[in-house]
């Protein structure tokens, strides 16, 4: 086996010299700062969230309550680094095909039973049984676990899993393939524990408040669905004495600009900036409003599977669709808070990613606008056989904004008629994962930093290939890149295939732009993920 990276180590380091009191007369035990008497944070939502199971949640804001209720092996710090979660570090093979986690023993569920390796490996065979159909199963292939393709697709028991507790503090993970980032892939909330006795004895039931029993800084105290999530300190967490933040509560605010009144108005201490309105607030509240790199994309898909348009089966209409978008309209003048164009679907904001050259980049809108009229042509479409299809989003003001600016600019320039459509979150994630859609927005956060967990997306085998695009070179690439030292090449092969094939339409990368109160500490900008964990919030006093 070898030793445990530098990093691990400096974060255990860092861990031991934090040991000491943490609070002491209402003051942060680092900053020296005077915290505030009410330690609640409240914030804005979108959407009801899909689930607060780990191996069921699919959606940001769900995975966002998860990792409040949930510990995994591994956590993040402010700056995206990884630093020991339940596991106190790990060790591997010089292959990298074998992973050892050290799990601490002093890990406990809110119901004061220890937290086990077995609880590890309940979570995980659970994650790929066929039975749960969970909508990430695709993610235990995806990282590669041994024999978790064929538990997925019904070829062997989920008991032949590769991963084993060694003991109750030893979990061992056996892969496949060599996989150097497989540990940075056990912070996604999929990986998470679960605690195998409670979702026995409640079924679909177990994740409601007074039934579900958690391991993480929070403990799930009150649902209203559509409306509130609370979660609030548990006191059996490993850390407890560390943390400063009592109570947090999500609001589903359907409305942006109602979202921004209500912050206004002192019930949130953060909500997202709706479009166009950033350069306004920052110079009005410039300690309020930030904008910072994230590692989002966000794209339109064309359903090209069998009941998809056969128009969409062209890419000469695909492309001249793609080419027509006038991204920096979009970019500068509706969303105005520092999202880069994209024509990639790698942000460059992706750790050791190099955004390649891509032909589109490079032309000037004028030429893009001619090279879609003259490709929608030789498709055959033009005014007296115009092209027409329905674009599908989730009900968001910015959403409908950017769907409006898109199809003004096909009926503008190409004369193209697309109707506009939007969805209740869940509705829209049923209806588009069932490819009960013509053309449908998409936005991917990434899983772990490196540029796979996007473009494994678009491979065959991907669960949220909702577009079903098929490329056999796509395919072999991505399982090439996994093993490989070098993998930029890898993935740079691919983004040209897909700029030259336009599965999807990439339209921006996302910033966080959002309002939020000063009185919050260490939100953590410099982590592209935004893996955020309250636990390591705080409220200073005003």
């Amino acid at each position: 086996m070898t030793k445990m990276p530098r990093f691990m180590i400096a974060a255990l380091m860092a861990s031991t010299m934090l040991a000491g009191p943490v609070l002491a007369a209402g003051t942060h035990p680092v900053t020296g700062e005077a915290l505030a008497d009410d330690q609640t944070f409240t914030y804005r939502v979108l959407d009801e969230h899909s689930s607060v199971d780990p191996q069921v949640v699919e959606d940001v804001s769900g995975s966002e309550i998860v990792r409040d209720l949930f510990e995994g092996l591994m956590n993040q710090d402010a700056e995206g680094n990884l630093v020991p979660g339940v596991a106190t570090g790990f060790t591997t093979n010089d292959e990298k095909n074998v992973y050892t986690f050290t799990l601490r023993d002093n890990a406990k569920w809110s119901n004061g039973d220890p937290v086990t390796a077995n609880d590890f490996v309940y979570a995980w065979k659970r994650l790929v049984d066929p039975a749960l159909a969970s909508p990430y199963a695709w993610f235990g292939e995806l990282m590669s676990i041994e024999n978790a393709a064929a538990i997925i697709a019904g070829e062997k028991p989920i008991d032949e899993l590769g991963v084993t507790a060694i003991d109750d503090q030893t979990l061992e993970v056996r892969l496949s393939a060599s996989l150097p980032y497989f540990p940075l892939m056990t912070t996604h909330a999929s990986t998470f524990p679960s605690p195998q006795s409670v979702v026995e004895q409640f079924g679909d039931e177990w994740t409601k408040p007074g039934n579900i029993v958690s391991n993480g800084a929070y403990i799930l105290t009150e649902h209203v669905p559509s409306e509130r999530s609370v979660r609030e300190r548990n006191p059996m967490y490993w850390d407890n004495d560390k943390t400063i933040i009592d109570k947090v509560v999500a609001l589903v605010i359907n409305d942006e600009n109602a979202a921004l009144t209500r912050y206004f108005a002192g019930e949130l201490d953060r909500t997202e900036v709706p479009a166009g309105q950033f350069p306004k607030l920052k110079a009005e509240y410039p300690d309020e409003a930030i904008s910072f790199p994230r590692l989002c994309s966000y794209y339109y898909t064309f359903n090209l599977s069998d009941t998809g348009p056969e128009a969409f089966k062209d890419v000469k209409v695909r492309e001249a669709l793609s080419l027509a978008v006038d991204r920096k309209i979009i970019s500068e003048n509706i969303l105005a808070g520092g999202q880069p164009e994209a024509y990639t679907f790698t942000p460059g904001a992706t750790a050791g990613f190099t955004i390649p050259d891509v032909p589109m980049a490079a032309m000037s809108q004028a030429d893009r606008d001619a090279k879609a009229q003259a490709l929608l042509a030789e498709a055959g479409y033009d005014a007296s056989n115009p092209l027409k299809f329905t674009m599908l989003y989730n009900t968001s003001d910015d959403h409908q904004k950017i769907a409006v600016a898109m199809s003004q600019m096909w009926k503008q320039k190409l004369g193209v008629e697309a109707t506009l459509a939007n969805m209740e979150w869940k509705t829209f994630l049923d209806t588009r994962g069932n490819q009960d859609f013509e053309m449908a927005r998409g936005a991917w956060c990434g899983d772990y930093n490196e540029a796979s967990t996007f473009l494994d997306l678009l491979t065959t085998p991907s669960g949220y290939n909702d577009g079903k695009f098929t490329n056999a070179r796509v395919d072999e690439l991505m399982t090439q890149a996994k093993t490989s030292s070098d993998p930029q090449p890898l993935y740079t092969e691919v983004e040209q295939i897909i700029a030259t094939e336009v599965p999807i339409i990439p339209v921006y990368h996302y910033a966080g732009v959002y309002m939020m109160d000063s009185d919050v500490g260490n939100w953590p900008v410099n982590n592209v993920e935004q893996n955020w964990y309250s636990k390591d919030l705080y409220k200073k006093a005003e």
